[in-house]
């Protein structure tokens, strides 16, 4: 199984940050939020906070578990997958790895072209209010 640490990063308390796959990955152009795989002897939080820097450039505050679900990709696996939320960080955003990405209010995540796995904790922030 492939552990991941996403995170959630908001602004405003109204928007959140998605990110944008690019053409010649696999799931191109799926939108998701940033993170990625653990590497050996890392810890959830320590992988997110190497993840945020190596593809947006910021230094960011990790902070409580959000959600966590186990997701399977037909052709690349099962994945553990936690979410933490990001409520503040330091730096500017600065896009190395994907596509694109843009500051979406949190009621219009709908409209986006999710990656699969991402879809459970799309629905859990559609249906409450701010989460931190």
């Amino acid at each position: 199984m492939i552990k991941v640490a996403v995170g959630i990063i908001f602004r405003n308390k109204t928007e959140l940050l998605l990110c944008q796959r690019k053409p010649h990955l696999p799931y191109p152009l799926k939108w998701e939020f940033p993170g990625g795989k653990v590497i050996t002897g890392e810890t959830m939080e320590e992988c997110l906070h190497r993840e945020l820097k190596e593809e947006l450039e910021i230094n960011a505050v990790i902070g409580r578990l959000y959600h966590s679900q186990e997701y399977v990709y037909s052709n690349s696996g099962t994945f553990n997958i936690f979410y933490y939320l990001i409520t503040s960080y330091s730096g500017e955003i600065i896009n190395k790895v994907f596509e694109s990405h843009r500051w979406i209010p949190i009621s219009e995540l709908s409209n986006y072209d999710i990656l699969e796995g991402n879809k459970d904790v799309i629905e859990k922030l559609l249906h409450i209010k701010y989460p931190a």
